[in-house]
C-alpha cells in the first residue's frame, strides 16, 4: 500500500510529465526556441497591457471552469497582418501552457488578403505553412504550430465570417483603426483594445523583415503572458 507521500510524489511527477508532454508533443520543434526565449521576457510588456490580457484571461478560465469553449476573435481592419498574428500565436499559446479547448479566430472590418510578409514572418518564427490555393488573390494558408492540431487556416474575412463565431466570443481589437470604425461587434460578450503598429509602415523598405519579426515577436509575448494567466 502506497504512503500518502508516495502519493503526493506519484501525483506531483505525472503533473510534470503531462506538462512537459503537452509542450513536447502539441508545439513543433521549430518554434520552441522563440517560445523559450520569449517566455522570459514578460517583463517587457508595457505596464497598462497586462490588465487588458488578464480580463482576457479571466473569461478564458470562466468558460472553462463553465466546461464551455472559450472563443477569441482578434480584429482589425483588412485581416492581412495583426489579427492573424495575435491569432496565430493565441493558439500555439494555449497549446505550449495546455490550455485545452481554447478556439481562436481573426477577421477584418474588410476582407483583403492575408499579406505575404506576415506569413513570411511566421515562417522565420518557426511556424510549418503551406499555401493550399495558390494563385488565388486571397490564398488560404494552412499554418501549422502543432504535431497533433490541425492546422490553422489563414486567410482574410470579415470578422463576422461563416468560418467566425457569431455570438459568445471576446472581440480582441487589434488595430486602433478596425476599433474606432466599429463600435459595436455583433455577438462579443466582451470587448478588449489590444491594439499594436501595423508592420505595414515598413513595407518595401529595408527594415521590412526586422519590423515584422519585432511584430510577431510582440505579439507572441503577450499571447504567452495571456494563456499563462489563464493557469495562474
Amino acid at each position: 500500500m502506497k504512503t500518502a507521500f508516495q502519493l503526493v510524489t506519484a501525483a506531483a511527477l505525472l503533473c510534470m510529465s503531462s506538462t512537459a508532454s503537452a509542450k513536447d508533443t502539441d508545439v513543433l520543434p521549430a518554434l520552441k526556441p522563440m517560445i523559450e526565449q520569449i517566455t522570459k521576457e514578460f517583463d517587457q510588456i508595457p505596464a497598462e497591457r497586462p490588465l487588458m490580457l488578464k480580463k482576457t484571461a479571466l473569461f478564458i478560465r470562466s468558460k472553462l471552469q463553465a466546461k464551455e469553449t472559450p472563443q477569441l476573435t482578434f480584429i482589425c481592419t483588412h485581416n492581412s497582418r495583426r489579427s492573424h498574428l495575435s491569432q496565430i500565436w493565441a493558439q500555439t499559446a494555449a497549446a505550449w501552457y495546455d490550455v485545452v479547448g481554447v478556439k481562436t479566430f481573426s477577421g477584418g472590418t474588410e476582407a483583403t488578403a492575408c499579406n505575404e510578409r506576415t506569413i513570411a514572418a511566421l515562417t522565420r518564427a518557426g511556424f510549418a505553412i503551406t499555401n493550399s490555393t495558390p494563385g488565388e488573390k486571397n490564398p488560404v494558408y494552412l499554418v501549422k504550430y502543432s504535431g497533433q492540431a490541425e492546422p490553422i487556416r489563414a486567410f482574410s474575412k470579415v470578422y463576422s465570417a461563416e468560418a467566425n463565431p457569431k455570438d459568445n466570443f471576446v472581440a480582441l481589437m487589434t488595430c486602433d483603426n478596425a476599433d474606432k470604425n466599429c463600435p459595436v461587434v455583433e455577438g462579443a460578450v466582451m470587448r478588449v483594445p489590444v491594439h499594436y503598429v501595423d508592420p505595414k509602415v515598413s513595407d518595401g523598405t529595408p527594415q521590412e523583415a526586422a519590423t515584422y519579426d519585432e511584430r510577431c515577436k510582440q505579439i507572441a509575448r503577450e499571447m504567452l503572458f495571456l494563456m499563462k494567466q489563464v493557469n495562474s
